[in-house]
């Protein structure tokens, strides 16, 4: 079994020094940074499995430091130690997703045991994803629509040959979830799921992460880090939003396509891979070849076996079905046992034209979780948070005896939740088009009790 990699960022070489010492004796791969700007740098770089961080740096401190890891969407463990301890600044490490707070000086066992539970936490996360991947909760795949079983005869079909498949769709439709399905019903089941979102990854980023890095490569890359082929091997790749991928990005893949080898960056050695690669866009690929920014070669390397998924305009009639099963899941996520929908707030989410889709619905109805404080959800508490038969107005958002406070708010998260699912969780993008920083942008969303869960999508507080 692999050691676990332990980042330890702090500003005295002493405690550098001493930690990294007490966790390579408990055999942990150790590296150390003695500034947060450092540690950001080589977290950006490699992927550790928990950060041990002092609170107090010069430049940016520790807190700051948190905050820029969950801006760039690394959600290992973080244990904060500081020999200054307040409960405010403890307070502050919690609420930014702290998973610890320790005391100098720290004690072995203490610091050892809080890494256990940090690095189990998190093995739990991922064995739950995993299981909620494999039996399908929050699945879009659900419906007894005719495009819906037309869709899943043709998973069958993909997922029964070996050719890569292209899956198309709008923002929202499931697309993660179709090629996970293809996977698991292919003969790599027993293989690996690799998934990289294209547009979520710097440009100058992309190619490490698929081909992976030799260690000296660039600034940072301290050690060898094997890519998403290569971890793939045997398996499936899943390339998100494909349509984004940089022009130079594009070349390469296609050759890797191709001759079924890679360079890691920085290496000269080719390396053979075995990986069925299955994209998919929600790009018209074909006006974006006309307009040179996607390979029309590329295309038709991914395009072997194509599949379209339905928007959910197109299969309305699996709303209420989806509804009830997406109700079941915020229930029991944010402790609301016990809510239904009348036949009138499922008659309402029918006539709603859902342009975020199956991901919009979800959210739709955590929002109605946790907001509507009643056992039942209702056809007016439907129209207050959507509107009359389409996206939500002002006076959907008037309720008799609120107050203006809480009216404004139950608004602002509303636009901020449809900015996000418009941008499909992606942040940067979404802080720039609401006019807001990134930091600004989260601080809102913890306030207005918005979280992104592991699949990238938005929701309520758990």
């Amino acid at each position: 079994m692999p050691r676990a990699a332990i980042l330890v960022v702090d500003d005295e070489k002493n405690i550098l020094s001493t930690l990294s010492r007490a966790l390579r004796v408990e055999d942990f791969d150790v590296d150390v940074a003695g500034s947060a700007e450092i540690g950001l740098e080589k977290a950006r770089v490699r992927a550790y499995d928990a950060y041990l961080v002092d609170v107090n740096m010069p430049g940016m401190d520790g807190l700051s430091l948190i905050r820029a890891l969950r801006d760039a969407q690394i959600d290992a463990p973080v244990l904060v130690m500081s020999g200054q301890g307040t409960i405010e600044t403890a307070v502050e490490a919690t609420r930014l997703g702290a998973h610890d707070f320790l005391e100098k000086p720290i004690g072995t066992d203490r610091l050892l045991l809080s890494l256990e539970r940090a690095l189990q936490f998190t093995k739990l996360a991922h064995e739950n994803e995993s299981l909620r991947e494999r039996v399908g909760e929050a699945s879009g795949l659900i419906g007894e629509s005719a495009p819906m079983r037309g869709l899943r005869d043709q998973i069958s079909l993909a997922a029964s040959a070996s050719a890569n498949v292209l899956i198309m769709g709008e923002r929202g439709t499931g697309k993660e979830l179709v090629a996970a399905a293809i996977h698991r019903g292919s003969k790599r089941n027993k293989g690996p799921f690799e998934k990289l979102n294209c547009a979520a990854v710097p440009s100058e980023l992309i190619e490490s992460e698929l081909f992976g890095h030799e260690a000296g490569a660039f600034t940072g890359a301290t050690k060898q880090r094997r890519g998403k082929f290569e971890r793939a091997t045997k398996g499936t790749l899943f390339l998100d939003e494909v349509g984004d991928m940089p022009s130079p990005m594009q070349a390469k893949l296609l050759r890797v396509l191709q001759e079924g080898e890679i360079e890691r960056v920085g290496g000269g050695d080719l390396l053979k891979v075995d990986v069925r690669v299955v994209a998919a866009t929600n790009k018209p690929l074909k006006k974006e070849i006309e307009e040179g920014r996607f390979r029309a070669d590329l295309f038709d390397r991914l395009n072997v076996v194509p599949l379209r998924v339905p928007s959910l305009r197109e299969r309305i009639e699996d709303v209420p079905v989806l509804a009830g099963h997406f109700l079941r899941i915020a229930c029991a996520a944010n402790d609301r046992r016990g809510k239904s929908f009348s036949e009138g707030a499922l008659a309402q989410l029918g006539r709603h034209d859902f342009p975020g889709n199956v991901r919009e619905l979800r959210n739709l109805v955590e929002r109605l979780v946790i907001l509507v404080p009643g056992d039942v959800i209702h056809e007016s508490d439907v129209r207050a948070h959507v509107g009359q038969g389409g996206a939500s107005t002002g006076g959907g958002y008037y309720r008799p005896g609120a107050h203006l406070e809480d009216m404004v708010k139950e608004a602002e998260r509303d636009l901020v939740l449809r900015a996000l699912e418009h941008h499909q969780g992606h942040i940067t993008r979404t802080a720039a088009d609401l006019g807001l920083e990134r930091s600004h942008l989260y601080k809102k969303m913890k306030a207005l009790g918005i979280r992104r869960d592991a699949t990238g999508e938005v929701g309520g507080d758990e």
